[in-house]
């Protein structure tokens, strides 16, 4: 089953004004990136943290009226285990993350574009491989697909609402201050 062309649409605008975030934010600068692996410039942490703030307010404000659903996955612990190791290691070698890898790209940075090649041939490699690494993704066991309020039987505001405010308040506190001339 195809989504309706609108959400594809909708999807493609939400890729381009992201992107566009992201390249207005510096992000997708190779020494932007390195600063946050030394902690001297959280800039990457900040822009993430609003964008999964936005989109759970987003998502979970559109549920009620079917525009969106949810598709929770298992937490396959074998699978996240070797799944963040590799897209650690790529990181921590070509210094962007996928996202920012394409919108350097888009920028014209050439050291970005050995991370695209890298990112469609894992992808492809993904992809012949499909049917072994989906049983090797679940050998460490399966935390199944529930939630943080499917745990704890909460509505999933009362996990939005005081994550947002602690963001909130960790990016105002870690703003930098300019120095006072006196």
């Amino acid at each position: 089953m195809f989504d309706p062309t609108w959400k594809l649409i909708l999807g493609l605008l939400s890729g381009v004004a992201f992107g566009f975030l992201l390249q207005k934010g510096r992000v997708a600068k190779y020494e932007v990136i390195v600063g946050q692996f030394l902690g001297r410039d959280f800039t990457v942490v900040k822009i993430m943290a609003t964008a999964v703030i936005v989109g759970a307010i987003g998502i979970h404000a559109l549920l009620p009226s079917g525009s969106v659903a949810l598709h929770i996955k298992p937490a396959l612990w074998s699978g996240i285990l070797v799944g963040g190791t590799i897209f650690g290691i790529g990181m921590a070698l070509l210094g962007y993350c996928p996202g920012t890898s394409v919108v350097a790209c888009g920028e014209g940075r050439k050291d970005a574009y050995v991370g695209l090649v890298g990112m469609m041939v894992g992808a492809a490699v993904y992809v012949f491989f499909y049917a072994n690494m989906s049983l090797l993704a679940g050998a460490m066991g399966n935390g199944g697909k529930l939630t943080f309020p499917q745990l704890t039987g909460t509505s999933p505001w009362m996990w939005i609402i005081p994550i947002a405010a602690f963001l909130i308040t960790l990016g105002w506190l870690s703003r930098k201050r300019k120095p006072q001339l006196v």
